[in-house]
């Protein structure tokens, strides 16, 4: 009965990490669910009583839930019988591939990270980069939005740092479920970005399968109003013009809205400018088809010293933000009034019919998007330098052509970043300064001249307000 029993080094560890995990897995990690779980429903609960635009029940149904709900949708079934008919599979393997690409689109929205972590970062994040700005949000917008319609931010596309600053500036409206391209399905950071609300999305697969659950998922999601935003150009605008709109998503939410029966769905057109865009060299050399093509390591290590050379600067009391970075919000267009006065329904249209019918609404958005896209004191001055066809020009003169630049805009309807009479001198000034720095122009004596090298830096951020037709000078938008 009193007997010794010796047992090996190793068993002895292995029954203290059973032990402890069953002490874990029945008193404390349930506590601990629990805990967090109530602390959840309490940031939930008092956020949702002051969004304009509340969170769904869809956001926080768990997430693997949705994933059988898509998986198992009508019609991902009957594409999956049909694939596995034509390619002779059988159906659960099909299914198991279907099965993975919706748990790679359907995020795990955590309204906890959301706004306690996510907003704080975007907010620091925004404010240590540029001066924040917003211009044309009339609250009175939001107010009259129908509070069961499924809104969706249809916005231009300039720079990743539009995810940060959007989701920022409307946290205190909303919350934004994005679509998130591939370059971003790395680990911690796709984690914390489903966190977010965004979904996956691969642009430029051809896979039936995948495009059937993806169209599925984007209807699921309107169908039960989620706040979505939508970069309409489908991707990052590498000359800094805004490009044709991209059908695709825009589509998916479309082509079985019933007019009659469904909540509206409401496009917020919202306009996004920069003073520096982060990417922007990178964007160009994109367009540069003799470009030598940079490895992933060089695109890391670049970044890596980047960052290292901005916390320098911090460091030393020697940072400098990068300008002015301003978001406009339009006029909302609701579907259901557009499909009264255009009369058209989309749910009843076939595919040939239905395309050129989606492709006018987004022309129609992509204009009410570019009428509120700010006009700001780099894209201006960068016009003006280009106007001078490489001749040097003092600093008086720069700030004169600017303020006639700035007026013409403004007769013509185009939205200025707030700037009065005695203040204009010093941010143009700064945005003289900013290029001077970046080594886009040089300074002889006096005067002021393009480096002819960096002609492509000039006409990008002269690109971003193009559209309004700068009538002065050689420039062309």
């Amino acid at each position: 009965m009193h007997a010794t029993i010796t047992i090996s080094l190793w068993f002895f560890v292995l029954l203290l990490f059973l032990a402890v995990m069953a002490l874990l897995d029945r008193i404390l990690i349930p506590s601990t669910r629990w805990f967090l779980r109530r602390r959840i429903n309490r940031v939930v609960n008092e956020i949702g009583a002051r969004l304009s635009i509340e969170i769904r029940p869809f956001q926080l149904t768990k997430r693997q839930v949705l994933i059988d709900r898509l998986s198992y949708d009508p019609k991902v079934l009957a594409v999956i019988q049909a694939h596995a008919r034509e390619h002779d599979m059988p159906q659960e393997v099909v299914q198991k591939r279907v099965m993975a690409y919706a748990r790679e689109i359907v995020p795990s929205f955590n309204a906890y990270f959301y706004f306690r972590i996510g907003y704080w970062i975007a907010k620091k994040v925004a404010g240590l980069l540029y001066r924040v700005r917003v211009g044309l949000l009339d609250d009175t917008r939001f107010e009259n939005i129908d509070s069961e319609a499924a809104v969706v931010f249809v916005m231009n596309h300039r720079s990743n740092m539009d995810y940060v600053l959007v989701a920022f500036l409307v946290a205190e409206r909303t919350t934004l479920s994005y679509a998130v391209g591939e370059w971003a399905k790395i680990w911690p950071l796709q984690s914390l970005i489903r966190a977010m609300g965004a979904f996956f999305v691969r642009r430029k697969s051809g896979d039936r399968l995948y495009r059937c659950v993806l169209e599925r998922y984007i209807h699921m999601a309107t169908k039960e109003g989620v706040c979505q935003a939508v970069f309409v150009e489908g991707g990052l605008s590498r000359d800094g013009r805004m490009q044709a709109p991209k059908l695709g998503l825009i589509d998916y939410m479309l082509r079985e809205f019933d007019v009659t029966k469904d909540r509206d769905i409401v496009f917020v057109p919202v306009g996004i400018n920069y003073d520096r865009t982060l990417e922007d060299r990178s964007l160009l050399r994109e367009l540069d088809p003799t470009a030598e093509k940079r490895s992933g390591w060089f695109v890391a290590r670049t970044a890596l010293k980047f960052m290292v050379h901005s916390f320098y600067l911090m460091g030393m009391s020697r940072w400098r933000r990068y300008g002015y970075a301003c978001v406009n919000f339009g006029t909302p267009v609701s579907v259901k009034a557009y499909c009264r006065e255009q009369g058209v329904d989309f749910a009843v249209l076939s595919r040939a019919l239905r395309f050129p019918e989606v492709e006018k609404l987004c022309r129609t958005l992509m204009a009410d998007i570019a009428a509120v896209v700010p006009v700001l004191p780099v894209s201006l001055v960068a016009t003006v330098m280009l106007d001078t066809d490489g001749k040097a020009i003092d600093f008086h003169s720069i700030e004169a052509r600017a303020a006639r630049l700035q007026a013409e805009l403004q007769s013509r309807g185009a939205p200025i970043i707030e700037m009065s009479h005695t203040k204009r001198a010093g941010v143009i000034a700064d945005a003289v300064d900013f290029l001077l720095l970046r080594k886009v122009i040089l300074l002889s004596g006096d005067k002021f001249q393009v480096i002819p090298e960096e002609t492509p830096i000039l006409q990008y951020y002269a690109n971003a307000i193009g559209h309004w037709s700068v009538p002065e000078g050689n420039h062309k938008p």
